[in-house]
């Protein structure tokens, strides 16, 4: 079976073809990715009308470069699969209307999947894919959740954030920081030449006893810190300010991470999400992991970010498992808030 993928849930269009295996993780034949920094990058931030615009000019043409790549037809593809949710409205209603468009067409049947569910099962596709169970933490955007998942469509919410997410934080600091978008990258380019040690930066909820995460008081000790230091900064003074505020960030979401395996007596942790490709993140959970005797996986570093072939391979997994049945009915929805949680085996998109 064939399984075409479209994402569009932001500010990244992903296409992707993947085929399912009679035994093992579905493979992936072809991708394709187009990012809209560039365009987003005068504005400091995602622009969501221009994202939607972006998205109708480019899901078609990456389409036919995967299944160029992939050597097949459009005839050759069984499934149309697309993100129905969580993302900004208007992207999600471009790819999820493409692709019943596509499918209909075709006479062929869809599937709408969860944005997070792709990031979750996404390192499967790794060349060191996990096994189920594991504990997830899912490090994507606006979320930042630890979950219990004992196989497709069988997930525990451990904890969660309760303001700002992971993500956030490291975009918000950066632009207090006067860095550019997108801003978690470059702030942790600029923390590799300061001293994570010269400020005192909190760590919300790290000692709470439960697993939910907080990071708006962090962005709120970085923006006194940049108020203290003043107009006339150093770049050195905000390099170690930078260094600080990814530690912080680190820390909580290492040891976190630590006390989920701990509670569910579990022994492999899977990693996934834009700020999974965090090099302090990996360095630091992997040492935690190893003295433990825990096996830890990610994605591909290419499959960290937002990708169709998320889509495509969760999309297959829910198939070949059985908790999900693609359609003929092409009247589609979306929902840009949409809880992972809810995402059972008998609640099929």
């Amino acid at each position: 079976m064939f399984v075409l993928g479209i994402e569009s849930s932001c500010d990244e269009t992903g296409v992707a073809l993947v085929k399912t295996q009679e035994a093992g993780v579905p493979r992936l034949l072809a991708h394709a990715l187009h990012s809209q920094i560039d365009m987003h990058q005068a504005y400091g931030g995602v622009v969501p009308e221009l994202a939607s615009r972006d998205h109708i000019r480019r899901v078609l043409p990456l389409t036919r470069q995967v299944l160029e790549q992939a050597g097949h037809a459009l005839a050759d593809i069984d499934v149309i699969a697309y993100t129905r949710g969580p993302g900004l409205g208007g992207a999600l209603l471009v790819g999820a209307g493409a692709a019943c468009a596509l499918a209909a067409a075709l006479g062929k049947p869809v599937l709408g999947v969860h944005h997070l569910e792709g990031h979750l099962l996404s390192p499967f596709l790794s060349a060191d894919p996990p096994e189920f169970p594991f504990v997830a933490l899912l490090v994507s955007g606006g979320h930042t959740q630890l979950m219990r998942v004992d196989g497709v469509a069988a997930y525990e919410l451990l904890g969660e954030t309760v303001d700002d997410a992971a993500g956030e934080a490291f975009d918000k600091s950066a632009k207090l920081l006067g860095l550019g978008y997108p801003g978690g990258p470059q702030l942790s380019r600029l923390a590799e030449f300061g001293d994570p040690t010269a400020f005192d930066l909190p760590r919300p909820l790290l000692h709470s006893g439960n697993l939910d995460f907080s990071f708006a008081g962090l962005k709120t000790a970085v923006l006194t810190q940049v108020r203290k230091l003043g107009t006339n900064v150093c770049e050195q003074d905000r390099a170690n300010l930078a260094a600080a505020t990814q530690a912080a960030i680190v820390e909580v979401l290492v040891k976190k991470s630590l006390a989920a395996l701990k509670r569910t007596g579990l022994r492999r942790l899977v990693v996934a999400g834009g700020v999974g490709a965090n090099r302090l993140l990996r360095e630091q959970l992997d040492r935690a992991c190893t003295r433990r005797g825990v096996r830890v996986h990610y994605p591909e570093l290419a499959l960290c970010t937002d990708n169709g072939a998320m889509i495509a391979l969760a999309a297959a997994m829910r198939l070949q498992a059985g908790c999900s049945q693609a359609v003929h009915d092409y009247a589609f929805d979306v929902k840009p808030r949409w809880d992972l949680a809810s995402v059972s085996a008998a609640a099929s998109a």
